[in-house]
């Protein structure tokens, strides 16, 4: 394993750019931040509240979903944990980002009258829209009930097309786009849904692709080439790693027991970069398999 950045507020939402360097979020900070291949960042954006999942749309820009911020903890060993609401929440959304200039627009804030809560992770699809979970908030005594949504890059169309699910949190697409997978955080279980057509699934399809038996979180998630799903774990630090059949299961640890997300670039897309959120690291381990190129960044 090789760390590349360190001391980041909270990392997530990696995207490995062609020029090798590596956007994410530093959801702590409110920012989307830019990390060179030496290991350099710069802020591109400060976009208050929450900043968590990323992705390069079909105009070059980067989608990002805020979950409008939640509070942290700094643990006596210098750890950093995230918890609940805040008082200075501002409100889920959907935000777009020129990556050149920093200029950034807000595109969703609700769907059909209901405000979003905590949009958490995103992916495109072939036909230019995007899927993203809302995780939902926590406050002292309620949790939100949230689900999985669909919508067009230019602002002007958004669904929720499954509710409700447990914490939705990671979202990606098989290889072949016919299949959209979703983690669940606190009960640590990955689903698969059939797409029938852009932004549709069948509801009746839902299939649990994987659970694990002992005790976890599920956080973000990457798909590589061979369809096997990569899952972001917390607790049981690392990459769990499943087969798109769900039958086979392993596990890739790394130090940090808040491994938050995942994402493929390098030579090739055989190196995964892997955001350890509670230390503030960024670091990048070879895989056995490449990647999943991405529509609109690598495809």
């Amino acid at each position: 394993m090789n760390v590349i950045a360190e001391q980041l507020l909270f990392p997530e939402g990696p995207i490995a750019m062609p020029d090798g360097s590596i956007v994410l979020v530093e959801i702590a900070r409110g920012t989307l931040s830019r990390v060179s291949s030496e290991g350099l960042v710069e802020v591109i954006a400060e976009l208050g509240g929450g900043p968590n999942g990323a992705a390069i749309g079909p105009d070059g820009d980067c989608y990002v979903c805020n979950n409008g911020g939640m509070m942290f903890h700094r643990s006596s060993a210098g750890l950093l944990y995230p918890g609940s609401q805040p008082e200075d929440y501002m409100g889920g959304s959907i935000q777009r980002v020129n990556l050149n200039t920093g200029n950034f627009e807000t595109l969703y804030t609700e769907c059909d009258g209901v405000g979003l809560r905590g949009p958490n992770d995103i992916v495109f699809d072939e036909h230019g829209g995007f899927w993203f979970t809302d995780h939902g908030k926590i406050r002292d005594r309620e949790r939100d009930v949230t689900g999985v949504f669909y919508a067009r890059a230019d602002g002007s169309f958004i669904e929720e097309v499954i509710f409700p699910l447990e914490g939705p949190n990671g979202i990606g697409l098989s290889p072949d786009e016919t299949s959209l997978y979703i983690a669940e955080t606190v009960p640590g279980r990955t689903w698969a849904f059939d797409i029938t057509g852009p932004g549709k699934v069948d509801l009746r399809s839902k299939r649990m692709l994987a659970m694990m038996p002992d005790y976890h979180l599920f956080d973000s998630l990457a798909v590589d080439a061979a369809g096997n799903v990569c899952v972001a774990t917390i607790i049981n630090g690392g990459i769990s790693v499943h087969s798109p059949d769900g039958k086979t299961v392993k596990h890739v640890p790394m130090p940090d027991r808040i491994t938050t997300n995942i994402c493929f670039g390098g030579e090739d897309l055989r190196t995964a970069f892997v955001t350890l959120s509670s230390t503030g690291k960024l670091a990048s381990i070879e895989w056995e398999s490449p990647g999943l190129a991405l529509n609109y960044l690598n495809k």
